[in-house]
């Protein structure tokens, strides 16, 4: 769990919540190169702690596959908080099968091309 790990705010803040370290860290690496203000959680369950304790971020970046609570179940609780529901999602996920993801959610598999990545966080944070 990461509350708050870098200082840039110019151009949004992200919730990146991603099981593997070394995928969660290239992510926060990019997006903090960017100059994005990132959070991270191992989990959803973590993930939820965070966002109640974070700014309000312009986008989550959600991995579906994790222990303690996976992606899907993360989708569920938030979409029963008013506050949290309108956060848009990004599912990052190596299912290469998008069925049982809402169309409301992006959607980019892994492994994950950093140049789209950035593109479908700046169509959500400016």
């Amino acid at each position: 769990m990461n509350i708050n790990n870098s200082e840039s705010t110019k151009s949004g803040t992200i919730l990146v919540i991603e099981d593997n370290k070394e995928i969660q860290s290239s992510i926060q690496d990019a997006l903090v190169d960017s100059g994005y203000n990132v959070f991270t959680a191992d989990n959803g369950k973590e993930g939820l702690l965070i966002l109640s304790q974070m700014p309000p971020p312009c986008l989550i970046l959600l991995d579906l596959m994790m222990p303690l609570m996976n992606g899907w179940e993360f989708i569920e609780e938030i979409n029963k908080n008013i506050i949290y529901s309108n956060i848009p999602i990004v599912v990052v996920s190596a299912l290469g099968n998008k069925s049982g993801i809402s169309d409301n959610h992006a959607y980019l598999e892994k492994p994950i091309d950093l140049d789209c990545l950035l593109q479908t966080v700046a169509k959500h944070c400016g």
